[in-house]
């Protein structure tokens, strides 16, 4: 169920037990999974600096990160892999993951709040909210902690390839990683239906990828 943002009393200052803020993280890249979390906040803790996890230094991304995980009422963090990106397509994958997520809670929410325009198929109402990274708390709080969990993987990742320089760009189509796509070619993690690669491998090396 979809709800107007109207349909709810102050809806952008709600916290506690019953309301769920989420959000995902990795839809751009040319590699690696999509995150989303779903974070329930305590409405009588507040956290110095909570925003949109894009806006936030690597630094203090880690510091939310561990006090939001340590004071939280709840937290789920849900995912899709490469194969089901390449399978559903990208939003479907990311709605998916934020399926998951909210189902990891511990607590069923009465109400989420989800950034962007559309909501996943969940069993309680839901909320879609342009910008809620940044207005929401608990939206804000879901980006951060999907944010960190994904560069995480992705640092784990740059061990196992470290020609591609994962730990530097996560996965997104930077110079550096078009040019080791160019020179080593894609790995397993990869993304296949999305271009350049899809049109390397319709068509062959194409021009747009630097070898």
């Amino acid at each position: 169920m979809i709800l107007d943002a109207s349909d709810l009393f102050e809806p952008w200052s709600m916290s506690g037990p019953g309301i769920a803020g989420v959000d995902e993280v990795g839809r751009g890249p040319l590699a690696g999974p999509v995150v989303a979390a779903a974070v329930v906040l305590d409405p009588n803790v507040s956290f110095e600096g909570l925003r949109d996890s894009k806006k936030l230094t690597a630094p203090a991304r880690e510091r939310l990160n561990g006090e939001i995980r340590a004071r939280a009422v709840g937290i789920g963090v849900g995912r899709a892999e490469v194969e089901e990106i390449d399978q559903l397509n990208i939003l479907q994958a990311a709605l998916l993951a934020m399926q998951r997520a909210i189902a990891a809670l511990p607590l069923a929410p009465r109400v989420v709040y989800v950034d962007g325009k559309q909501t996943p198929a969940i069993p309680m109402p839901a909320v879609a909210v342009v910008g809620g990274d940044g207005r929401v708390p608990a939206i804000s709080a879901a980006s951060i902690i999907a944010k960190v969990a994904r560069d995480r993987e992705m640092c784990a990742i740059a061990l196992e390839y470290p020609e591609y320089g994962f730990d530097a760009h996560k996965g997104y189509a930077t110079a550096r990683h078009l040019a080791a796509l160019g020179r080593y070619g894609p790995t397993p993690l990869h993304r296949r239906s999305f271009a350049p690669l899809r049109t390397w491998l319709e068509m062959g090396h194409p021009p747009g990828l630097p070898t």
